[in-house]
């Protein structure tokens, strides 16, 4: 098993384009995992008083917005990679934003954009959370180390 370096004054980028059925998607997820876990032990050696969370920055577009539809059925042999993003938001206190465009397009709407475009009901998973791509730049910005699953 190779050692991931890390670096928490710069956390990464995830941005996540793969479909959840996509081989990339469980990648990204272990990479998230992996590196929050690795993150936890470094500030944790480094100050036993500190309870502050490791950050990583994540960002869902294009066919990843998939993984945020509470509708998407997985059969039994398959990770739900849905709750598994919950589970690791949850324990790590991450969000899990979803491009808005991205996310409508492809049928997965919240309360107030299915109000806003007249659509009969809402299916964002809990703990994503559509935004815009102003979010992505965001996050973008300064000493960035993206990567793309």
């Amino acid at each position: 098993m190779s050692k991931l370096m890390i670096n928490t004054s710069t956390p990464p980028l995830l941005l996540i384009t793969a479909d959840p059925s996509h081989p990339l998607a469980p990648i990204a997820l272990r990479y998230a995992r992996t590196y929050l876990q690795s993150a936890s032990l470094v500030n944790n050696a480094a100050s036993s008083t500190s309870h502050e969370n490791p950050v990583l920055n994540i960002f869902f577009y294009a066919d990843a917005a998939h993984t945020a539809n509470r509708l998407r059925w997985q059969s039994a042999d398959q990770i739900n990679i849905t709750q598994e993003w919950q589970a690791l938001a949850e324990q790590y206190q991450l969000s899990l934003p979803v491009c808005v465009s991205t996310a409508l397009s492809r049928g997965i709407s919240d309360a107030d954009n299915s109000a806003r475009h007249q659509l009969e009901t809402e299916n964002l998973a809990k703990g994503f959370k559509l935004v815009g791509l102003s979010e992505l730049a965001m996050m973008m910005q300064g000493d960035c180390r993206l990567l793309q699953f």
